[in-house]
């Protein structure tokens, strides 16, 4: 089996002292709804070996659990065009500096818990420490995708949250196909881990984060939100 690299990314990565090969496996276009199982069956399991690592974007668990956002369904007010406008924009895409994005943190974690993390962010980004608007709110704040179409046009009206369970998806995941997989928030910037699979256990979070430090998967439009990673012998 050949492996393919996104543009820009490298087959290879040097992690632990081992080398590792990342495949990524292209697919169609996940629309809301469908089953991760049918994908995983689909685009993986012809694949896979044992040993194998599957990392897995949590863009397309969360789009197949249904957890999304419309824009209908958060109109932003006052208070979320207000602190927009504050919001620093990095190459990952403008964040909380769209209004809607920040109704979405008012409605999760109320004004006051908000208006409270946005004045502390901005008195820490002073000494140069930043992050703390995100650190101070729920989870679902910090990993909410979506309502951006510049690079995928399907998602400028929609909004992504972040995937249920996700430790329990990946368990699910390994009863049903034998993957064992990782669940990952990754962009350009910087990589979360979400959730892995039960046999995963004596793996820490940094080590796995090390497989795919380069973001593999790519952040626009590269439809590759699974990335198989083998460890070269």
């Amino acid at each position: 089996m050949e492996f393919y690299a996104n543009a820009g990314k490298s087959v290879t990565i040097r992690a632990g002292g081992k080398i590792y090969a990342r495949h990524a496996v292209r697919t169609h276009f996940v629309q809301v709804g469908e089953s991760y199982i049918e994908l995983l069956e689909q685009y993986v399991k012809p694949l896979y070996q044992p040993g194998d690592i599957l990392s897995v974007s949590e863009k397309v668990i969360a789009l197949c659990q249904g957890r999304i956002v419309t824009e209908d369904e958060v109109q932003p007010g006052f208070w979320a065009k207000f602190l927009a406008r504050f919001v620093h924009q990095t190459p990952a895409g403008p964040g909380m500096g769209l209004p809607v994005k920040m109704q979405f943190a008012i409605n999760t974690c109320g004004l006051v818990n908000v208006l409270k993390a946005a004045v502390c962010a901005g008195l820490d980004k002073l000494r140069g420490v930043h992050g703390t608007f995100y650190d101070m709110l729920d989870p679902e704040v910090r990993g909410l995708d979506g309502f951006y179409g510049r690079d995928i046009p399907e998602y400028a009206h929609m909004g992504i949250r972040i995937p249920s369970q996700p430790d329990k998806v990946c368990d699910q995941v390994y009863e049903k196909t034998g993957i064992v997989m990782m669940i990952v928030d990754a962009n350009d910037l910087t990589a979360e881990l979400l959730g892995k699979c039960g046999r995963l256990q004596s793996w820490t979070d940094e080590q796995l984060l090390a497989l795919i430090a380069d973001n593999p998967a790519g952040q626009d439009r590269q439809l590759t939100p699974f990335i198989l990673i083998r460890e070269r012998i």
